[in-house]
């Protein structure tokens, strides 16, 4: 039986910045797994082999993987351990190649009370949670005592048994810009980006997937020797919840699903469906920004900021805008404006609204022909959108493309461009373009279909531009049993314990505490500051 190890592992920041998957490279290539025939079906739980997985002995110790792990130390100090957890790579082939998944546990304080264990997903997909279990605990106050809180690392990220793409960037979604040419650009790098991911390790492809981490998901209960267990997912994490849920019935516990999207709207053109709730953040944040004319320079109004925005995005479509100055110098085109505005439009938060603030006003600058000065910040968003870092890349879109199949002509995704364009110029040619996907091998399985209800507690903000709103009411009607928590007035992804909305996380905590639902769907505003 061969076995994948993973190299020296990297641990991975958390947060919802211009965030993809971070996962450490694969360096040994056992020989490929015996495949399943198309749509076979696997064991839900201990039997075909799979016993000794879900039987296995856990041997938690210090987070610490060597002496530059500053991540790892600060688990240590604050009483997280972590542990290895063995599962099979193809769960019809459970004698076959291994993986490993990496655990963290904070385990319970209030032992006379404990409930039982917690599972915490941060989204992506792709994101990493071994670093999570101290920040779910703050989120969670008196109850979180009461928890044993368990972090993973899907497969093929971060601490786990890695997967390296090697892209030259460490994420796919660009633009097609503002005419054909940004849209051809893009379907030549699209398709080299699938090539590279498929010649950096193509075996083992096919089993990165949502339900191949659901899978992992039950062999951690089973090894934690649980018999329900409990579960956090934020945004992706909401549809790997859900999925869980349909997957394994009666072994979840208490279910929070924040951020929360319905199955149907998860797919490789995830951002599609999501262009007018953008347009709203953009327009509430260009009526701060208006605000603040003396310190960005933008206009005095939410219109003649928006009007400022069509100028920056149209002068890139005529030729790349130079910003900074060497060595922190950077070409953005058409392809890479809308990437960058849409990245800073899920939180409604000052600072974030200040950071976008800034960024609109260097490239004001730049499209005018003016010299540029980039804060360190600023510098280091473009070095990471452009250029990536150190991080392997590839994991977030191996999971996308293994999930659900995309159109494989890139004229499909042409005439979609084409079609949204007047209604959404600037988002448009974003949330309808080709990834990496439109070139990936077809996938393994079939996407996860809801065919009974979960008692889960759904999170959403109306104003959500990542998730939409709509989506997660679509989930929850499809969900009997469950029930909504609504926020008014916030253009944020991600609610509880991240945004200070007291009435949330209040309603959060108390179904976690006790395990009962609220008797009706609840409402929640906005607070002012």
């Amino acid at each position: 039986m061969s076995t994948l190890r993973p190299a020296a592992r990297r641990a991975s920041a958390l947060g919802l910045a211009l965030t993809a998957a971070l996962a450490a490279c694969l360096t040994t290539s056992p020989a490929r797994a015996a495949a399943a025939p198309a749509g076979s079906s696997v064991s839900n739980g201990p039997g075909a082999g799979l016993d000794r997985y879900y039987r296995q002995r856990l041997r938690w110790g210090s987070c610490v993987e060597g002496p530059g792990d500053t991540a790892g130390r600060d688990l240590d100090r604050a009483a997280v351990r972590c542990a290895d957890l063995t599962v099979p790579l193809d769960y019809s082939a459970p004698r076959g190649r291994t993986i490993t998944v990496a655990l963290s546990r904070l385990k319970a304080t209030d032992t006379r009370h404990r409930i039982g264990a917690i599972l915490l997903n941060n989204g992506g997909p792709g994101g990493p949670a071994v670093a999570s279990p101290p920040t779910a605990r703050a989120s969670m106050k008196e109850v979180g005592a009461r928890f044993d809180i368990i972090g993973f690392d899907p497969r093929f990220v971060g601490r786990s048994t890695p997967l390296d793409c090697g892209w030259p960037v460490p994420m796919a979604w660009f633009s097609a810009g503002a005419g054909r040419a940004g849209f051809d650009r893009q379907v030549t790098f699209q398709k080299g980006l699938a090539d590279q991911c498929r010649a950096a390790d193509a075996s083992v492809l096919p089993y990165v997937s949502t339900r191949n981490t659901a899978r992992d998901m039950d062999v951690i209960r089973g090894a934690l020797g649980e018999r329900e267990i409990s579960y956090l997912g934020y945004s992706y994490g909401t549809y790997l919840g859900t999925v869980y849920t349909q997957m394994f019935p009666g072994r979840y516990d208490r279910m929070v699903l924040d951020g929360a999207m319905a199955p149907g709207d998860y797919r490789p053109r995830l951002l599609k469906g999501s262009e007018r709730e953008s347009e709203k953040a953009l327009s509430d944040w260009a009526a701060w920004a208006a605000g603040r004319h003396d310190t960005y320079g933008l206009g005095r109004t939410g219109a003649e900021v928006l009007a400022t925005v069509d100028r920056v995005y149209a002068a890139s479509a005529r030729g790349p805008l130079t910003i900074g100055a060497a060595p922190d110098s950077f070409r953005i085109d058409d392809t890479q404006v809308p990437t960058l505005l849409f990245s800073a439009l899920a939180d409604d938060g000052d600072p974030t609204r200040a950071d976008l603030g800034e960024q609109v006003s260097v490239l004001n600058r730049a499209a005018q022909g003016a010299p540029t000065t980039l804060s360190p910040r600023f510098a280091a968003t473009l070095r990471y959108l452009l250029h990536g870092g150190s991080e392997p890349t590839g994991a977030q879109f191996a999971i996308l493309c293994g999930d659900a199949a995309a159109p494989h002509d890139p004229e499909v995704y042409w005439r979609d461009i084409e079609r949204g364009r007047a209604a959404h110029p600037l988002f448009g040619p974003l949330t309808d373009t080709i990834g990496p996907c439109a070139f990936w091998d077809r996938p393994r399985e079939e996407p996860t279909r809801i065919t009974r209800g979960a008692r889960a507690l759904i999170v959403a903000a109306d104003g959500d531009p990542r998730t939409t709103y709509k989506s997660s009411v679509e989930l929850h009607r499809q969900l009997p049993g469950s029930r909504l928590v609504t926020l008014e007035g916030a253009n944020r992804h991600g609610l509880f314990g991240r945004y200070g909305s007291t009435c949330v996380d209040d309603a959060v905590n108390g179904y976690l505490a006790t395990g009962a639902l609220p008797t009706k769907d609840r409402t929640c505003v906005k607070q002012p500051g």
